[in-house]
């Protein structure tokens, strides 16, 4: 006869449970879109199809990944940030007046371009702590330190625009290796660092629990604060990079560097398949994401569409993007808002 202790023991023993493996159709379905939108486009076109123009996608996505691989961390938390264009308009007035350029004597080469990213990263701290410390949804507190970006931008701007004479810097948009130009292999670096601090790190497995539930995080006993804090900072110093990137490109350090690529990187991150409430997606989603956004652009200039058509075609992609991965979720909660 088993005693009651006995039984409780064989009771409580059981198989652990095992991680869902595999790739699910909604993970899978950017991908499959890229492919097929990029075989359509090769139908269309025979110009779209060649490797010189392969090359220029991949060099004209490299900005907008950076953008998104800081966005994305943010949006993984279920939190906005719209801090981008004034974070990015700051680095890039701060690289140009830093290394050589026709305003000053300065000549600092990557020490300059290491202070910009650090203006970005404080920002982005400044984002952080805004959100932690007012208690504000998170795209009015990046909003306003878009603003104040802006304004650092503009005083260091100071009417006379900073075109740069630095052979490195300018050398990230004209050099080559192996046909992509460097700013695309900054680019290429900047997913894989993200895809480490998202896989590996306390901080990305943070992101996703914050997204995902942070009330059930809080009462285990984690500090959400300083996480929260921590990517914002971690997303300013990917944009105040973005905006080092810019500048390179124009050979000058512009205000308006980072105009739009807030709501180009939501939009790349979203299509990708990365929650606008959190907890799901990631810095490879979203990749794919800013590669559909990026070839899609191309092909329809290469088919011949208006300019004026193209906004629109990517606005319906976006809502059809959105539209399936929150309508399965309403489904299966029976909520809707």
């Amino acid at each position: 006869m088993t005693s009651p202790a006995k039984a409780d023991d064989e009771v409580a023993v059981g198989p652990r449970p095992q991680p869902r493996r595999g790739v699910s159709l909604r993970d899978a379905g950017p991908p499959i879109a890229l492919v097929v939108i990029f075989g359509i486009f090769a139908v269309l076109s025979s110009d779209f199809r060649t490797v010189g123009n392969v090359q220029n996608i991949m060099d004209a996505a490299a900005v907008l990944a950076v953008v998104t691989c800081g966005i994305t961390f943010v949006l993984m938390m279920g939190s906005i940030d719209l801090s981008a264009p004034g974070v990015m308009g700051a680095s890039a007035i701060a690289v140009a007046l830093l290394v050589a350029n026709n305003r000053n004597g300065n000549d600092l080469g990557l020490l300059g371009v290491l202070v910009a990213v650090g203006l970005g990263a404080a920002l982005g701290c400044l984002s952080g702590l805004a959100l932690v410390s007012l208690k504000v949804p998170s795209f009015m507190t990046t909003l306003g330190v878009s603003a104040v970006g802006l304004g650092i931008a503009t005083l260091m701007f100071s009417g006379v625009q900073p075109n740069i004479s630095d052979e490195m810097l300018h050398g990230w948009a004209v050099n080559r290796f192996l046909g992509l130009a460097y700013l695309t292999w900054i680019a290429m670096g900047c997913v894989l660092v993200g895809w480490l601090i998202q896989r590996y790190s306390r901080l990305g497995r943070y992101a996703y629990a914050i997204g995902g539930a942070e009330e059930v995080l809080a009462l285990s006993g984690v500090k959400v604060a300083p996480f929260k804090v921590a990517v914002f900072t971690l997303a300013g110093s990917f944009y105040g990079l973005a905006g080092v990137m810019v500048t390179s490109q124009l050979s000058a350090g512009l205000v308006q560097a980072g105009k739009g690529y807030d709501f180009a990187a939501i939009t790349a991150a979203v299509v990708g398949g990365t929650l606008l409430t959190g907890g799901r997606g990631g810095v490879l989603h979203s990749a794919v994401g800013v590669l559909l956004v990026i070839v899609l652009t191309n092909g329809l200039v290469q088919i011949g569409v208006s300019p004026y058509w193209q906004g629109g075609v990517q606005g319906l992609i976006v809502v059809a993007a959105v539209s399936a991965a929150v309508i399965p979720q309403r489904r299966r909660n029976q909520v809707t808002k």
